[in-house]
C-alpha cells in the first residue's frame, strides 16, 4: 500500500517491507499483491511519459492493466528488478484506487 502511495516502480516494493519479504522471492509477494488487487485496493498500470504544464518532461501510471494479464506479468521476474539502464517507461507501478485512497494510514 505503500508503494502504492508513492511514485515508483514494482522493485520499489521491497523498500517497504521487512525480512523476510525483503530479501526472499518475488513469487511471495504476488498473493499478497493479489489480495490487495483483489480487495480493489489498488491497480497495476505501465509507467508512461507525462509533460508538466511548463513543458518539462516526466513520466505518470497509465491506465490499468487487465486483471486477467496480472498473473503473467506478476510472474516476470524482470518486472521485479530495476532497470539497468534506469528507464522507468513501460516499468509496472502499484497506484491506489478510489478504495484504496479511503484507507486510514
Amino acid at each position: 500500500m505503500i508503494n502504492a502511495s508513492e511514485i515508483d516502480i514494482l522493485p520499489g516494493v521491497r523498500g517497504d517491507l521487512d525480512e523476510p519479504l525483503t530479501s526472499g522471492p518475488a513469487s511471495a509477494l504476488i498473493p499478497i499483491l493479489r489480495t490487495l488487487i483483489d480487495k480493489g485496493w489498488i491497480q497495476v498500470s505501465r509507467v508512461i511519459p507525462w509533460t508538466a504544464p511548463d513543458g518539462a518532461a516526466g513520466f505518470q501510471p497509465g491506465p490499468p492493466l487487465p486483471q486477467r494479464d496480472l498473473a503473467v506479468l506478476l510472474s516476470e521476474a524482470t518486472n521485479w528488478e530495476y532497470p539497468e539502464s534506469g528507464e522507468w517507461f513501460g516499468c509496472l507501478t502499484l497506484t491506489l484506487t478510489e478504495a484504496g485512497r479511503k484507507i486510514p494510514r
